[in-house]
Formats: structure tokens, sequence, C-alpha cells
């Protein structure tokens, strides 16, 4: 079985051979890139005109077992790209050691890509993966505003970066890609499957689980960082280094709006009743 899983995940000739391409992959150019997320950003404000003209003010208006569903789906296509870019990560270490391990230990080389580094191959199929999920991703904007009958600008925003970083990933190689796959769907299979436990009527946690995720992925993130600059000085270079300084800049914006959204959230919450009530949705 294990045996039948590792093949799937990493040995199935089509991730072997995968290459990222303009012409091939689904999903590939900036137009479709553009297009998408112009898409994203009309069909959430519509909808939220739409809701504020037919429903009552503050009215929240159920979509039964929809969410719970999504959660639960979010949560297992998380976990099988965290074990497929793992699994693949493993297999390409040991087969291209030979070519960098002068020069790098394999920590190094998650964040730091030999500089010639090509979109293909298993890695990179995970990663175009990772990409298409991203979609997936923006129908939770769509049930928050249906529960809580709000469209926060956090919510536009970080959906549409994180779906334009993950895209600039495979566009120019970057560097540090695999460890920020494996952090967040690893974070994402827990939280989504805690939003799915939570929908069914299971008890939830005594902490703000999610909001607490939030914070362990993006201090991750930011110590990653720190380590994709240094070997870039040290090692002779990372590939895909510019498309990374745009990263790091959209991944300060990030963390700043979420710094201001969950004081925000706190204060309201501490206002309202002196103590810290459930998770924010994020």
């Amino acid at each position: 079985m294990i045996a039948g899983v590792t093949y799937y995940l990493s040995q199935h000739p089509s991730i072997v051979a995968f290459r990222w391409s303009h012409t091939q992959s689904w999903g590939s150019t900036w137009s479709f890139l553009v297009t998408s997320i112009a898409f994203y950003l009309i069909v959430s404000v519509m909808t939220h005109l739409f809701l504020c003209l037919l429903v009552r003010r503050g009215k929240p208006v159920s979509l039964g077992p929809i969410p719970a569903l999504h959660s639960l789906m979010m949560s297992v296509v998380s976990a099988i790209i965290f074990a497929g870019i793992l699994l693949s990560t493993a297999a390409e270490i040991k087969e291209t050691r030979w070519f960098w391990r002068r020069t790098k230990t394999p920590f190094q080389w998650l964040l730091c890509f030999p500089l010639g580094t090509r979109p293909s191959g298993r890695v990179f199929f995970w990663s175009y993966i990772f990409y298409l999920s991203r979609f997936l991703h923006m129908f939770r904007t769509i049930f928050s505003i249906f529960k809580t009958r709000k469209l926060t600008f956090f919510h536009l925003f970080n959906n549409s970066i994180l779906t334009i970083m993950s895209f600039i990933w495979l566009e120019f190689s970057q560097s540090f890609q695999v460890l920020a796959i494996l952090f967040t769907t690893l974070v994402y299979s827990a939280v989504y499957g805690y939003r799915f436990w939570t929908a069914i009527g299971l008890r939830s946690a005594c902490f703000p689980f999610v909001l607490n995720c939030q914070i362990v992925l993006l201090s991750c993130n930011l110590v990653c960082h720190i380590g994709v600059l240094t070997l870039h000085f040290m090692k002779g270079g990372c590939n895909g280094i510019g498309a990374w300084v745009l990263n790091s800049v959209l991944n300060g914006v990030i963390l700043l709006l979420f710094l201001k959204f969950y004081v925000q959230s706190r204060r309201k919450k501490f206002g309202r009743n002196g103590e810290i009530g459930k998770d924010k949705d994020l």
C-alpha cells in the first residue's frame, strides 16, 4: 500500500514528466490569471450587493451542508498536496543531489534553488496543483459573505495575492516555494479539518485555533524568507530571486493587514464582553 501511494504521488509518469508550459498547462497564462482574479472580485462584490438588496441587513443566509463539505474537501486536498510534495521532494533530492551537494545541504536546496532551475518535474507538478487549489479556496469568501453578511478587503486581497504568488512560483521557478507549500498545506489541512469538525456540530477549541494557525504559518514564512536572503548572498545566488523579492513584499503587506485585522478583532471582542471569543473567519 505504501509503495502504491508513493508511486501515485511521486513516481507516476505524468508527475515525473511534468513541465510548466503556457501551451500545455491549464491556467498557465498571465491573461488567465488576471481574468480569473477579476472574475473572483466581481462575483464577490456582486454577491454582497445582491444580498444587501434582497435580504435584511445582518441576517445570515444558510447554505446548508455546502460549507462543511467544502471544508472537508479542502482538508483532504491540502493533505494530498502535502504528502505529494513531501514524497516528491525526497525523490528529487535523492536523484539530483549529485549536482548541488558540494555547495548546498538538502535543507538549503529547499530554501534556495540552484541558478538555472526550470519549472519541471515532481516538485513543480505539486506546485501546479497547489496553484489550481487556490481557486477552490476562493469559494470560502462567498461562504463568508452568506454567513456574516460582510465583505472584507482582507479576504479579497489575501486570496488574490496568494493566487498571484503561487503563479509566480511556477513562472519564475522561485526558490523557497517547496517549504512554503509544505507549511501552507499542513496548516490548511488542520484548519479546514477543524472547520468541518465545528460545522457538523462538534465541540470547538477553547482557544482561537484558526488565528493561531495563521500566526504560526506567517511566522514560519518570515523565518524562511530570512533564510533565502542569507543563502542568496552566501551561496552565489538563488533562482528566481526577483520573483522572491516581489513575493516578500506581498507577504509583508499580508502580514501587516493580518496584524491590523487581528488587533481590531481582539479590541472588538474585549470591548463587547471582556473576553476573547471564537475565531474570526479568515
